[in-house]
């Protein structure tokens, strides 16, 4: 009986240490080429044009919009390569 007990307690171990893993997706470089300017409801994002390094799509420019601080040259690791950020207008608060 005590086997049995020692068992289950290895399953229930085995099961949390599966629970705690952590899988990320691959990701792409890319270096910021350009800035383009702030988007966002406060300006809190940066919109930015980069060149993808490696992978499928490389060595094409992709418009991407980018939180946090950020400077000509970074490198930016992608999840993904295929959606673009909508180009950002030059009307803002009152513009016609």
């Amino acid at each position: 009986m005590v086997k049995v007990k020692l068992t289950r307690k290895r399953k229930e171990e085995e099961k949390t240490e599966v629970k705690g893993q952590i899988r990320f997706s691959p990701a792409v470089q890319a270096r910021v080429e350009e800035l383009i300017g702030r988007t966002g409801m406060r300006g809190e994002a940066m919109q930015i044009r980069c060149k993808i390094l490696e992978g499928r799509d490389q060595n094409k420019v992709i418009r991407r919009n980018v939180k946090g601080p950020i400077q000509i040259g970074d490198i930016l690791m992608l999840r993904e390569t295929e959606i673009e950020a909508k180009q950002l207008t030059k009307g803002g608060r009152g513009a016609v």
